[in-house]
């Protein structure tokens, strides 16, 4: 078997090209608590509070009678470059749909995630066509959609 090693042909990692250049990636929290305690996990939880309030994601309301209240939590994830150097820092108030009882909370489930089957098709038709490829990143996509029931969080 040829390989590239085998032919001479060495491609540098760039993870570990320039290391005297590498900025800390701060550590993921786990709990709000040491979330707040650093100024850039704090400003991506701002963005995510302001971006829901744009939204009118949600209004307070009196708990109803009867109804199941759903928890939440922050969910932080560090988001990288190709060159693995931190890009942004994220932060997703999540509810906590386990906590959903079939039948009483929700009568059908959906999901809008794309199937790798699609994916490839789009990327051979791609390759194909020399088509021009770029990543988006829609910030906050979710909350663009209606929901018909209410749910209470």
């Amino acid at each position: 078997m040829q390989t590239r090693a085998r032919c001479g042909i060495h491609k540098p990692n760039p993870r570990y090209a320039n290391l005297h250049h590498i900025v800390p990636i701060p550590s993921e929290p786990k709990s709000v608590k040491s979330a707040l305690k650093h100024s850039g996990w704090s400003a991506a939880m701002k963005e995510e509070l302001d971006a829901l309030a744009k939204n009118n994601t949600w209004k307070l309301v009196p708990k109803p009678e009867g109804v199941n209240v759903i928890g939440c939590k922050w969910v932080y994830k560090a988001k990288l470059k190709a060159d693995s150097t931190l890009e942004r820092l994220k932060a997703r108030l999540v509810a906590k749909g386990f906590s959903q009882v079939d039948g009483v909370d929700f009568l059908e489930t959906f999901s809008s995630v794309v199937k790798p089957a699609s994916i490839r098709t789009v990327l051979t038709l791609a390759t194909i066509k020399h088509w021009e490829l770029h990543q988006l990143d829609v910030k906050n996509a979710f909350l663009h959609g209606f929901l018909n029931t209410p749910i209470y969080m």
